[in-house]
């Protein structure tokens, strides 16, 4: 069975605007830093609510962001 994994540029983006902070995207978005550091090291996957929150915090769209893939 393929393992399947939701990859983001999160870390990339942050630092594109302005080295913006894990708490500041956090706030932004509605989660926890926690969260964001969750998410961005790819050991969770957001909710698809958070996901396009997150595009929104850095004006691109959803694919620009996250990625599905299978190894």
């Amino acid at each position: 069975m393929a393992k399947t994994c939701v990859r983001n540029n999160i870390r990339k983006l942050r630092f594109e605007h302005g080295e913006m902070t894990q708490q500041a995207l956090g706030e932004a978005v509605g989660v926890t830093r926690q969260t964001i550091v969750a998410i961005e090291k790819e050991k969770y996957s957001p909710s698809l609510e958070a996901a396009f929150r997150i595009a929104e915090v850095f004006g691109e769209p959803l694919e620009s962001v996250f990625r599905y893939e299978r190894d």
